[in-house]
């Protein structure tokens, strides 16, 4: 079992079972609602448990994907897709202490910021 939260607290979450590798993502989306790219895994709905939700708030970042974040501090903390059956990626960051993850791959390298490169040897995908 994992916790993990926003920068306030406003929103909690527990995690439970194997969580997936990480992803990096830089498209555009992911840029814009942190400030450089996104790091998640994914987990199954019944793996994703909010145990605290008074400023949790979702943002149609297009008509089938959700973002999760807290209204107050700002954190992004999760992303959904409409088609997935309630699998929910989750921000590595807001993971509480260790993950015990590792990131295996990036997506999206052909929408990465010109002001840094890629350059852990991992797999690269341009969408």
């Amino acid at each position: 079992m994992k916790n993990g939260s926003c920068l306030c607290g406003g929103v909690q979450y527990t995690l439970t079972g194997a969580l997936r590798p990480s992803v990096a993502c830089h498209c555009v989306q992911c840029r814009k609602t942190s400030g450089h790219y996104v790091s998640a895994t994914q987990v199954s709905a019944d793996q994703l448990k909010i145990t605290q939700d008074a400023t949790l708030r979702w943002y149609a970042s297009s008509p089938k994907a959700q973002r999760g974040f807290c209204s107050t501090c700002g954190s992004s903390l999760f992303w959904r897709h409409a088609d997935d059956n309630g699998a929910t990626s989750v921000m590595s960051g807001t993971l509480d202490g260790a993950s015990g993850i590792t990131t295996a791959k990036h997506i999206f390298v052909a929408d990465k910021g010109d002001y840094y490169t890629i350059a852990d040897g991992l797999p690269q995908h341009e969408q």
